[in-house]
C-alpha cells in the first residue's frame, strides 16, 4: 500500500492521536469501508446518515447486535468498526478484541455514552483505536474515523484525563498497600473477598473489635468511605497487574 500524509489536525480537540501506524491512501475511489454497531436503531441510522455526507467513507454494513455484528464484520473487513461499548447481548469491547484476534488490520473505535475509565483501559486492552463520547460533534467523528483508518489512536481528552486520575489513585492506594503489616494486608483482601468484620476474626483467630478497628484505619489511611470502594481497588490492583499488586491472604486450611 501507498503511504499518505496524516489525516489533518484533530478538530476542535474533541479526539487526541497519541500514535501512529502505518497509514493508507483514501480517496473516494478507495473510500474507508466502515461498520456501525450500536443497539439503538436511530442512533445507527442517525450516525450512518451522517458518515454518508463524505464521499470518502463508505458504510458497508451495520449491526445491533453483538453477535451478528461479529458474523458480518469478519465476512466484510471493514477498515474501521465503530463499536458501541454496551449492547444487548454483549459489548463493543468483546467484538473488538475478537475480531482483532482474527485480523488486525481490521480498527476498532468504541463510540459510547459513558467515560468511563475502566472501560477505557479494557478497550485499549482489547486492541481498540479509539475510544470517543457519543456527545462528539458531527465533523470531529468523521474526522476521528479518517485518523483511526490511518493508523492513530485516539481518545476523547475527558476519559482521558480520567483515566490518569484512576491510575493516580491506584498508585498511591498500592503505596499504601505495601506499607501495611502482613495482618493488615490480610485483612485488606478478606474485605475484597466480601467477608464481614466477624468472618474475618473467625480467618484470622482476632477479636471482632480488633479486625473493626483495622477496617476503619484501613479505609482511612487508602482515602475510602466504605468496604465496597476496598473491594474494587483490590479487583483492580489484581486485575491487570498480578505481578505488582500484594498477593492474596492465605487461607487457613482446614
Amino acid at each position: 500500500m501507498v503511504p499518505r500524509p496524516s489525516a489533518g489536525p484533530v478538530p476542535n480537540g474533541a479526539c487526541r492521536p497519541l500514535r501512529t501506524t502505518r497509514l493508507v491512501r483514501v480517496t473516494e475511489s478507495n473510500p474507508i469501508r466502515v461498520y456501525l454497531v450500536d443497539d439503538h436503531e436511530v442512533v445507527r441510522r442517525g450516525v450512518a446518515s451522517l458518515l454518508e455526507t463524505d464521499d470518502t467513507i463508505e458504510v458497508v454494513g451495520q449491526s445491533g447486535s453483538a453477535t451478528v455484528a461479529l458474523r458480518e464484520i469478519l465476512e466484510l473487513r471493514p477498515d474501521v468498526a465503530i463499536l458501541d461499548a454496551h449492547l444487548g447481548d454483549g459489548s463493543g469491547v468483546d467484538i473488538c478484541r475478537e475480531m482483532r484476534s482474527v485480523d488486525p488490520d481490521i480498527k476498532g473505535l468504541i463510540l459510547t455514552t459513558y467515560d468511563d475509565p475502566d472501560a477505557i483501559s479494557a478497550a485499549i486492552l482489547a486492541g481498540a483505536s479509539g475510544y470517543v463520547l457519543k456527545r462528539i460533534e458531527g465533523n470531529s467523528l468523521i474526522s476521528g474515523i479518517k485518523l483511526v483508518a490511518g493508523g492513530h489512536s485516539l481518545i476523547d481528552p475527558t476519559v482521558a484525563s480520567r483515566v490518569v486520575e484512576q491510575m493516580e489513585m491506584q498508585r498511591r492506594s498500592l503505596d499504601v498497600i505495601c506499607e501495611l503489616t502482613p495482618q493488615q494486608r490480610k485483612i485488606f483482601f478478606l474485605i475484597a473477598e466480601g467477608m464481614t468484620n466477624r468472618q474475618i476474626a473467625e480467618e484470622l483467630f482476632l477479636a471482632e473489635k480488633t479486625v473493626k478497628n483495622h477496617v476503619t484505619g484501613l479505609l482511612s489511611r487508602l482515602g475510602l468511605q466504605h468496604r465496597t470502594q476496598a473491594a474494587l481497588l483490590a479487583v483492580r490492583l489484581r486485575g491487570g497487574e498480578g505481578t505488582t499488586a500484594p498477593p492474596l491472604a492465605e487461607r487457613r486450611v482446614g
